[in-house]
């Protein structure tokens, strides 16, 4: 044979292997491709995006639905006896978005401080003193109230990518006055531009931390009636809701209510994604508002001057100003509507947050059954599979029950999406579990990993340090 033909046939079989391993990379490849310059492709060149989207999609598939459990939550509660019950032991003083867990080299987890992840304690970002404009005057709600509020000189923040936490704040904050810009929040809330979520209690321990002369807090468990009160007393509300594109599926969103309409039966936000950006807002009929707003439990946070304290209180009545009264009333509202609608997944998650989050504010560990319970649920039915982007309350219903397995099969789910691979809490309770079943590397690894992804989460640094020294 000569060495020509010879030459072809290496060079044909080297092709051929450069194929294959190329192919074999190619869902890797693709998938770590940033978010937001997929998005600026679908903005600036269509043709090339659809292209672009189209590979994705054969070769890193969006899954449909989280995982369903492996097993079933077992010594079974009765969840409407435990929700009506009273607690037995002692209940924390603060809401708790994440429980903050010691970790040790060595197997059983004691929890630690219950405390919010929000942002390190750093200096606070630089911003003037907002100016008194548009601050509502401290006083009691109007009763009865007005069939008709409208805020005046609501204006809309085009959010960049993925920042619709960022964005929203930004509208309120400018309507107080507050020169504040969006990329001035996102540098403290979302140092990662990838970042895919900033939590509604996040949100809120950076305005009471490092906004002087504002305050905020974060409830859920709302109602139209309560959207209404703080309307009328001159105070937007941002809530917490699904979003459901018909392309890409079921998402999470922030929206900045302004206003209402009962003849018309209507609200009026800003939608920092949807727009319209002219400034003339949009309008929600109030069923699918509230359809969309109970996909997370009706949360939303307000945000008022320090001297507005006291009508804040009386607009959120006693009950919803405390931790535990508040997540008994969403867990009995959620139980409500699993019994009318079995198959309502984000009813069966609501109870098992509300649940879980009974169990951080009392250590009681019948809640966090009762927790794992729901979300055993909820996951036959099937979650979204963006659902561990925002909310993170299976993973300590799990982790509290020694359900490793389960925790580390959701964090892997939620990590083969790229959105997934861009939300600190997976890797933080990830590495939990991994610690708790002795991995002690894999754990610092997946600590280091969050703080790559958020480098101002500081619950990855603490457990970071718990271990280092245990690692090897």
């Amino acid at each position: 044979m000569r060495n020509r033909t010879k030459s072809i046939i290496l060079l044909v079989a080297v092709g051929q292997l450069g194929l294959i391993l190329a192919l074999l990379a190619l869902p890797s490849v693709v998938g770590a491709i940033p978010g937001r310059y997929r998005v600026w492709l679908q903005e600036n060149q269509p043709f090339l995006s659809d292209i672009t989207e189209g590979v994705i999609d054969q070769v890193a598939p969006v899954a449909t639905a989280l995982p369903a459990p492996q097993q079933v939550a077992e010594n079974q509660v009765d969840i409407g006896s435990l929700i009506d019950a009273q607690p037995v032991g002692t209940i924390a003083a603060a809401p708790s978005d994440t429980e903050l867990i010691d970790v040790p080299a060595a197997a059983t987890p004691e929890v630690a401080a219950t405390v919010e992840p929000t942002a390190a304690p750093t200096e606070p970002v630089a911003s003037p003193t907002p100016a008194a404009t548009n601050t509502p005057a401290p006083t009691a709600t109007p009763m009865p109230l007005p069939e008709r509020v409208v805020l005046e000189n609501m204006s809309v923040v085009k959010q960049s990518f993925n920042n619709c936490g960022p964005a929203n704040l930004t509208q309120v904050l400018n309507w107080y006055g507050s020169p504040i810009t969006q990329a001035d929040v996102a540098s403290y809330l979302k140092p990662n531009p990838e970042d895919r979520n900033v939590s509604p209690w996040q949100i809120a321990d950076y305005v009471n931390e490092q906004m002087p002369g504002f305050k905020a807090i974060a409830r859920s468990g709302g109602d139209l009636e309560m959207i209404k009160r703080f309307l009328a007393s001159g105070f937007p509300v941002v809530i917490e809701k699904g979003y459901e594109l018909p392309d890409s599926g079921w998402w999470g969103h922030y929206l900045t209510v302004y206003g209402y309409d009962d003849a018309l039966e209507e609200l009026y936000s800003q939608d920092s994604y949807l727009g319209p950006f002219d400034g003339s807002g949009r309008t929600d009929p109030y069923d699918e508002f509230i359809h969309f707003w109970q996909q997370f439990s009706n949360t939303f946070y307000v945000v008022y001057k320090p001297e507005q304290e006291e009508t804040i209180k009386s607009i959120l009545g006693e009950d919803m100003y405390d931790d535990f009264k508040m997540w008994q009333k969403v867990a009995a509202i959620a139980e409500t509507e699993t019994l009318q609608r079995p198959d309502d997944v984000f009813a069966w998650f609501n109870l098992g947050t509300a649940l879980t989050r009974m169990g951080g504010l009392t250590g009681e560990n019948q809640y966090y059954q009762g927790g794992a319970q729901a979300f055993d649920k909820a996951r036959e039915i099937g979650l979204p599979p963006r659902m561990l982007w925002y909310q993170f309350q299976p993973y300590l219903a799990y982790l509290k029950l020694d359900r490793y397995q389960d925790v580390i099969a959701l964090a892997d789910a939620t990590l083969e999406t790229q959105g997934g691979r861009n939300v600190e809490e997976t890797f933080w309770y990830k590495g939990h579990a991994l610690a708790y079943l002795g991995d002690i590397n894999g754990a610092i690894s997946a600590y280091e990993t969050a703080l790559t992804v958020n480098e101002n989460f500081y619950p990855a640094q603490w457990s970071l340090d718990s271990l280092r020294g245990t690692g090897g």
